[in-house]
């Protein structure tokens, strides 16, 4: 149901990367040993999120981030397998970075611009030029909604 330069608030995560960031010594001053990633994304700045945007006539969608390696693109398999997982988007950070805020105590929220689809019937070859230019374009919109979050604090 995306569509390119949709804006997406991240609700949940996957991750798929082979190390995983907590993975080694823990450090209790920084953060427990197993957190608890049930509620990674704070219900609270998703529902802010939510009235900035509406506030400023902006479309936003909720949705699963799923997070890859990289850095390559994804095959068409590979869209296939992550839509039987549920995600609704795909990309090369945030997870490892939402792990770790989370492993520290800290509120999370997360955004992504939505740059290509991984639909079958709708997937095109795509270049890193093309998917930063959609980002850019539609950037100003989440930075609005980001800086306003963040003044609401």
């Amino acid at each position: 149901e995306f569509e390119i330069g949709e804006l997406m608030i991240i609700n949940d995560h996957i991750n798929t990367f082979p190390e995983h960031p907590l993975r080694g010594k823990n450090y209790n001053e920084l953060g427990t040993r197993f957190p608890d990633m049930s509620k990674a994304y704070d219900p609270e700045l998703i529902a802010k999120a939510k009235e900035i945007a509406a506030k400023h006539n902006i479309r936003v969608k909720e949705g699963v981030y799923l997070g890859t390696q990289g850095p390559t693109f994804e095959t068409p398999a590979e869209y296939k397998y992550f839509r039987i997982v549920a995600a609704d988007a795909v990309g090369m950070s945030t997870v490892p970075e939402v792990i770790v805020a989370v492993h520290a105590n800290m509120r999370v929220f997360g955004m992504s611009i939505i740059t290509d689809l991984g639909v079958e019937g709708k997937i095109v070859e795509v270049t890193h030029e093309e998917v930063q230019q959609v980002a850019n374009s539609v950037q100003p919109k989440m930075a609005l909604i980001m800086r306003e979050l963040i003044s609401s604090l």
